[in-house]
């Protein structure tokens, strides 16, 4: 069989500035080395992007994230835009945007007077202005946004709803040394975290719950399939990130509460639910997000609160979070999108990744220390 890329013109991955650590483990998953390219910040403030290798008939995936602490999620945009542009009129074959965390995801509706629509804009940037031909990402905050392109959008879940009944999942909280620890089994669905734990083997004393209405399906469905209770909560907010009341649904006395959630933010929302839940009566909460933005005061915000652990993946750079929160914990999802690379190449059926790709932890010894971020 020959080689992942030895077709004409090959494959070739590249990296913005916005996350070059999770193109690196990328790239070396599939035993390519990362394409060679700069992006650099002219006194004007305008990006200069340049690729130092061919790309003609090459199949390219140019991997960016949004809300990455070094870039930016405008900065990434256009890095993505610019890059992709460079390399639609360099002959490229074939421009596939990796972006686990899609940028303005939560500005996919009108719901006030003259609000714009703008990861609607975002997707006409991408496809009509860029020539970007198919995108892979990660938990969408809503999956309309899926409709807003006229190309091919292979969308991954952490949580997939619904979770295929076939797929036998464990949830275990193992619990050491007053804390938890986070272990992933290496035979469950690519798109099911399981946490497990013997703490005197109280996983069927669990709750999930969902810390808003419009994730209700995505944690009621992991509930179902891991034969476990489903609370949520009714959120009304004053304006973005600012929460005037929330309502508990559902009972959690005397239960472990699990968090779920696509993304955390300044953790306003969790650190209040948690706030309610052990009021509530539970007996502990964790949280389990798959995009971790964890902005502004959020660090704070977390080490105040209640939250045992709060587990994301690397969709977005977490090395300066863990450094600064002992409770995120990152679980690594290169294996998931490097997959999907693979197949994407070849041609292949993705739709065995929700169930043969394991998680693993995030490594740093993986992770090259000598990835630089653009030049000034």
């Amino acid at each position: 069989m020959a080689a992942i890329g030895s077709g004409p013109g090959g494959l070739k991955i590249f990296s913005g500035t916005s996350h070059p650590e999770l193109a690196q483990l990328i790239a070396r998953r599939l035993g390519l080395p990362l394409g060679s390219s700069s992006i650099t910040v002219l006194p004007s403030g305008e990006l200069s992007v340049t690729f130092h290798e061919s790309v003609r008939e090459a199949d390219v995936y140019i991997v960016a994230t949004a809300s990455s602490e070094e870039t930016g999620t405008n900065g990434s945009l256009m890095e993505l835009c610019i890059m992709a542009h460079t390399l639609r009129i360099a002959s490229a074959r074939r421009i596939t945007a990796v972006v686990p965390h899609f940028p303005y995801a939560r500005q996919d509706k009108k719901d006030k007077s003259r609000a714009p629509i703008t990861a609607k804009l975002v997707a006409n940037m991408m496809v009509r202005a860029a020539g970007i031909d198919h995108v892979i990402t990660m938990d969408l905050h809503a999956s309309q946004i899926q409709g807003f392109f006229d190309i091919p959008v292979d969308k991954y879940a952490l949580l997939p709803h619904p979770i295929p009944p076939s797929v036998h999942v464990k949830l275990t909280l193992v619990f050491c040394s007053q804390q938890y620890v986070f272990l992933i089994p290496q035979a469950h669905p690519t798109s099911t975290l399981t946490t497990s734990a013997a703490m005197g083997r109280e996983i069927k004393n669990a709750v999930i719950v969902s810390p808003d209405a419009g994730g209700a399906k995505r944690a009621s469905s992991m509930a179902t399939a891991l034969d476990l209770s489903f609370a949520l909560f009714h959120k009304e907010r004053k304006k973005a990130n600012e929460i005037a009341r929330m309502v508990l649904v559902g009972d959690v006395k005397g239960k472990v509460a699990i968090l779920i959630d696509d993304m955390a933010d300044t953790c306003g929302t969790l650190s209040l639910a948690a706030k309610h839940l052990l009021a509530g009566g539970a007996k502990s909460v964790l949280a389990l997000v798959t995009h971790g933005i964890l902005s502004g005061p959020a660090l704070r915000v977390l080490n105040e609160s209640k939250i045992e652990r709060l587990i994301v993946t690397n969709s977005i750079p977490q090395r300066g979070h863990k450094d600064g929160c002992a409770k995120v914990k990152e679980i690594d999802v290169s294996h998931v999108l490097a997959e999907a690379v693979r197949r994407s190449y070849y041609g292949e059926s993705v739709s065995a990744l929700f169930s043969q790709v394991p998680y693993t932890e995030a490594s740093d010894a993986l992770i090259s220390p000598t990835l630089s971020p653009r030049a000034p």
